[in-house]
């Protein structure tokens, strides 16, 4: 099983933190199934940018983005090279490491 290293993140993981995944999971489930409730406004329908991470180490170990991601990532805030849609990289069987930005573009935060 792979683990997903957090970076510190003020709101949703101050400390940082290691979690397992299985593969086949989405970032975003992993860090929504233990408890780090990073932002998902389109129900990870790939609708928005909210879920927005930058991938530190083991980007290549993931899916492959699909234009309608790279086409939304245009559009996230603090957009990197490294930048994928947390509810659309699916882990394999490497380690990644991810960071939160610190800011996202949605107006109105949701309570999933």
């Amino acid at each position: 099983m792979p683990t997903i290293k957090i970076l510190p993140h003020a709101e949703y993981c101050p400390q940082g933190a290691e979690i397992s995944a299985p593969t086949g999971t989405s970032i975003c489930e992993a860090l929504l199934d233990h408890k780090i409730n990073i932002e998902h406004a389109c129900d990870m329908s790939c609708a928005c940018t909210t879920c927005h991470v930058i991938v530190r180490q083991g980007l290549n170990s993931l899916n492959e983005a699909d234009e309608a991601e790279e086409d939304l990532l245009d559009r996230a805030w603090g957009l990197e090279p490294q930048s994928r849609l947390s509810c659309q990289a699916i882990l394999a069987q490497q380690d990644v490491t991810i960071e939160i930005p610190k800011y996202s573009i949605n107006h109105a935060k949701e309570n999933h």
